[in-house]
C-alpha cells in the first residue's frame, strides 16, 4: 500500500499542486456500484481551482472499471495526466478519472465529481454523509450567526428587504451573506424559478428572480429549505447576491464585492 505521512500538513509539489492526507472514509458510486472505497484519500488543490478534490490509492479504486481514455481531455487539470474512461453496467463515462503528474502523488487516481463538469460518479460520501458538488475544504469555516443588525437590501433603488433579525453567514474566502426572514422580504417582487444549486457546506438551494425590468441577473435570491445541520439557523431564510444588489448594514452602504460568482451572475441562467 502507498505510504503517506499521517500528520495533517499541506505539501506543495514542484508542479504547484498542494496536497495533504485525509483520515475520512470516502466512497463514490456509479449507480449501485462502489467505484471508490477509500480510507486513505488525499486532498489535492490545483492552482486553477478554488476548491479541493480527492485522489485515491489505486488499490482502493475499482481500476478494473477504468479504460485508457479514447479522447483525453487535455488542459483541464494541472500538468500532463493520464485520463481514464469509466465503464459500469454498459455505461461509459468519458474522462471520469485521471492521474496527477507529481511523483508525490504517484499511485493515486482522482475522479471528477458530478456537480463540477456534469461527468463522473453519481454519489459521494464522507463517512455516512452524502457530499455534493466538491469535497469540503478542512481549512475553510462556515458559521451562521443570528444577529440584531439592521440590514436593508435594495434593487434598482427599491428596498426589497428590511430586517433587524438577520442571520449572518461567514464563509472563508467569500463576502458575508445576510439571510433574512421571509416576512421581512418583499417576495411579491420576485418570481420563483426552477433553478437549484448544491453546496457541500450548506445543502441544496432554491431561487427567485427579480420581477422588474431593470438589468438585474436572474436567480438573485436563494434559500435553503433543509440546510445541513452546521448552518441550521439559515433554514427558510432568504439571501441576496451582494455582488449584484445594494446592501445597507446599520446605516452603512456596503461596496459590491468581486468574487468568483461575479462572472456567473453576468451569464444568463
Amino acid at each position: 500500500m502507498t505510504t503517506l505521512p499521517t500528520e495533517r500538513s499541506v505539501r506543495t509539489t514542484p508542479e504547484g499542486l498542494r496536497w495533504e492526507p485525509s483520515e475520512r472514509w470516502v466512497r463514490g458510486y456509479k449507480g449501485d456500484v462502489a467505484v471508490v472505497d477509500s480510507r486513505h484519500p488525499v486532498l489535492v488543490w490545483e492552482p486553477s481551482l478554488p476548491v479541493p478534490q480527492y485522489a485515491f490509492p489505486r488499490e482502493e479504486v475499482r481500476t478494473d472499471l477504468l479504460r485508457p481514455a479514447k479522447r483525453p481531455r487535455t488542459g483541464r487539470h494541472t500538468g500532463s495526466q493520464i485520463f481514464y474512461d469509466l465503464e459500469v453496467a454498459g455505461e461509459e463515462v468519458p474522462n471520469a478519472a485521471w492521474t496527477f503528474p507529481s511523483d508525490e502523488l504517484a499511485g493515486h487516481i482522482a475522479f471528477e465529481w458530478f456537480g463540477r463538469w456534469d461527468r463522473g460518479l453519481d454519489r459521494w460520501y464522507e463517512e455516512e454523509e452524502e457530499i455534493f458538488i466538491h469535497p469540503r475544504d478542512p481549512h475553510k469555516r462556515v458559521d451562521a450567526l443570528p444577529s440584531s443588525r439592521h440590514v436593508q437590501v435594495e434593487i434598482a433603488g427599491t428596498v426589497v428587504a428590511d430586517t433587524h433579525h438577520p442571520v449572518l453567514l461567514f464563509e472563508t474566502g467569500l463576502p458575508t451573506r445576510y439571510y433574512i426572514p421571509r416576512e421581512d422580504v418583499r417576495l411579491d417582487l420576485f418570481d420563483a424559478t426552477d433553478h437549484s444549486s448544491g453546496c457541500p457546506y450548506k445543502g441544496r438551494a432554491q431561487y427567485w428572480t427579480w420581477r422588474g425590468a431593470d438589468d438585474v441577473p436572474r436567480n438573485i435570491v436563494w434559500s435553503y429549505a433543509e440546510p445541513l445541520a452546521a448552518v441550521g439557523p439559515v433554514k427558510g431564510l432568504l439571501a441576496f447576491y451582494n455582488e449584484a444588489v445594494d446592501i445597507v448594514v446599520d446605516g452603512e452602504r456596503l461596496e459590491r464585492p468581486v468574487t468568483p460568482f461575479s462572472e456567473m451572475l453576468r451569464t444568463p441562467t
